[in-house]
């Protein structure tokens, strides 16, 4: 498997994280979509059925944001 890159949002550069080895755990149920990986102090987020293309890193608070803005609903669609 070829080793993955890191891409930052907002176009940041990302640190230069191996992924290589990387222990990528799925998302709910198992589905495979979206992967995560703790690596380094850094959160790495991949697409799990295409995970030879760019993960996106980030820091524990920008995760913490995500995961709390998640819970409250603030990027329901509906």
């Amino acid at each position: 498997m070829a080793e993955s890159t890191t891409e930052r949002p907002a176009g940041e550069l990302a640190p230069d994280l191996d992924l290589a080895n990387a222990a990528w755990q799925s998302g709910t149920q198992g589905l495979g979509d979206v992967q995560i990986a703790f690596v380094e102090g850094f959160i790495a987020m991949r697409h799990g059925r295409r995970p030879d293309r760019p993960a996106l890193v980030f820091t524990p608070a920008e995760w913490r944001a995500f995961v709390l803005g998640a819970r409250e609903g603030e990027f329901d669609l509906t």
